[in-house]
């Protein structure tokens, strides 16, 4: 079956505009502005966990055009079980709500300065709208949304890059590269691949797509996953940049919360970009960026539970209902608290989910139930200190982590999973052989 150029397009911005939400508006400039003259070595290792990683996520969902459950269905079933419950309540209890109280913190409140409750009741009532009918979400979203978004961006960091003198201040950062590893798990995004993926895969099953058999979808997503990712290259690439050069301009108050100082900043860059309409576009993109964010995670969430309880669109429903109930609950808390929250949660989730997205990707006969679990159970195990490390830092632990490289950038866990993933793939050839 050939593949239209329209519903190449229509996939790609749809996929880009679901991964692109709060987080990938709002870090990117701050981290480029503190990052000063290093702003290219963070912006290598910020691609490396949004976007590289996210796009192999979306690869390995063109190749198993499953489930989430199919991820990790090579450990055991019931470790991809809890996996898959634990990934969607994570997405539903905070990057969701997250998009609301962004919205509301730098796009409502400024302008109308109403409370956060009737904020995140509208915006969950529109992304539940939106949601239970799910069958034209991939289409408006590609054809209408998407563009506007990329336009506006586009021209935030192309007017802003030629209005700046293209000096950067010092940077803050001692370990440059391993900040933006770090902070690229902040985007969500490799998260948001294995949620987001199976939206595609779900949409692309509707007749609506005209993408029937196995390898034009498989086609497609690959083409599309590729299309985002250099779209999300671009504009990361542009906005820590932005944030570099600007950063002998622009001062921010380094006593705010850093919520604050990511709006604040990228408010600043906007309105010395387009002038005091500035702020209006970014009040568009914020609330735009974030508005189909929500709504990939819950359509998301619903298409799971509806698939784990004999395709039901009852469950559907009312598991779209209850993720927008409860983002309506939590995004009536700030931005910086919600994120605080998310970082150990983080340490621990984002560390398997990488390594998961990695081993679909590699062939079966390479990446095999025992290398699988061998590699899935090192990470999870030395995952653990970075995330106790974070929250209750001791003496002790420091004396443990002080042996396991890279742990005090909490990447402790990336050497011990490498030199597991080789082992293991030795032992399971030598098995072979000797059969």
């Amino acid at each position: 079956m050939t593949i239209q150029r329209k519903e190449l397009l229509i996939t790609s911005f749809g996929m880009f505009s679901l991964f692109f939400g709060a987080g990938n508006l709002l870090i990117p400039p701050l981290l480029g502005y503190n990052a000063g003259d290093d702003w290219f070595l963070v912006t290598i290792g910020f691609m490396i966990t949004a976007v590289v990683i996210p796009i192999l996520g979306i690869l390995a969902h063109a190749r198993l055009q499953g489930t989430l459950f199919d991820f990790g269905k090579k450990v055991s079933p019931i470790f991809s079980l809890v996996y898959c419950i634990l990934i969607y309540i994570i997405a539903i209890a905070i990057p969701s709500p997250r998009t609301a109280a962004a919205t509301h913190e730098i796009a409502i409140f400024p302008t109308f300065g109403t409370s956060s409750t009737l904020t995140s009741a509208i915006y969950f009532s529109l992304v539940l709208l939106f949601v239970l009918n799910r069958s034209k979400i991939l289409g408006l979203i590609g054809k209408f949304l998407t563009p506007f978004i990329v336009i506006m961006l586009l021209a935030v960091i192309g007017i802003g890059l030629f209005s700046t003198e293209f000096n950067t201040g010092i940077s803050q950062f001692e370990t440059p590269f391993s900040i933006g590893v770090l902070e690229g798990y902040q985007t969500f995004d490799a998260i948001g691949a294995v949620v987001v993926g199976a939206v595609i895969i779900v949409s692309l099953n509707f007749k609506n797509m005209a993408v029937e058999i196995y390898s034009s979808k498989r086609t497609l997503i690959r083409k599309s996953g590729f299309i985002a990712g250099f779209s999300l290259f671009v504009i990361y690439a542009g906005l820590i940049s932005v944030g570099a050069y600007y950063s002998s301009e622009i001062n921010i108050n380094a006593e705010l919360s850093n919520d604050m100082q990511r709006a604040n900043l990228l408010r600043d860059i906007s309105i010395s970009a387009l002038g005091d309409f500035g702020n209006t576009v970014l009040s568009i993109l914020i609330s735009l960026a974030c508005f189909t964010t929500a709504i990939g995670i819950i359509a998301g969430t619903a298409d799971y539970f509806k698939g784990l309880l004999n395709n039901s669109q009852t469950v559907y429903s009312i598991t779209a209902i209850l993720a927008s109930v409860l983002g309506f609950a939590i995004g009536q808390l700030d931005f910086n608290s919600i994120i605080v929250v998310a970082i150990p949660v983080l340490l621990f989730i984002y560390p398997i989910t990488i390594i998961l997205i990695l081993l679909n990707v590699l062939p079966e006969k390479i990446a095999t139930p025992l290398v699988f679990r061998a590699v899935v159970f090192i990470t999870i195990l030395f995952s653990i200190p970075d995330v106790i490390g974070f929250m209750s830092p001791s003496e002790t632990l420091g004396f443990i982590t002080h042996y396991i490289p890279l742990s005090s950038q909490s990447l402790g866990w990336v050497l011990p999973a490498f030199l597991v993933f080789i082992i293991s793939v030795g032992v399971e050839l030598k098995m072979k052989k000797s059969i």
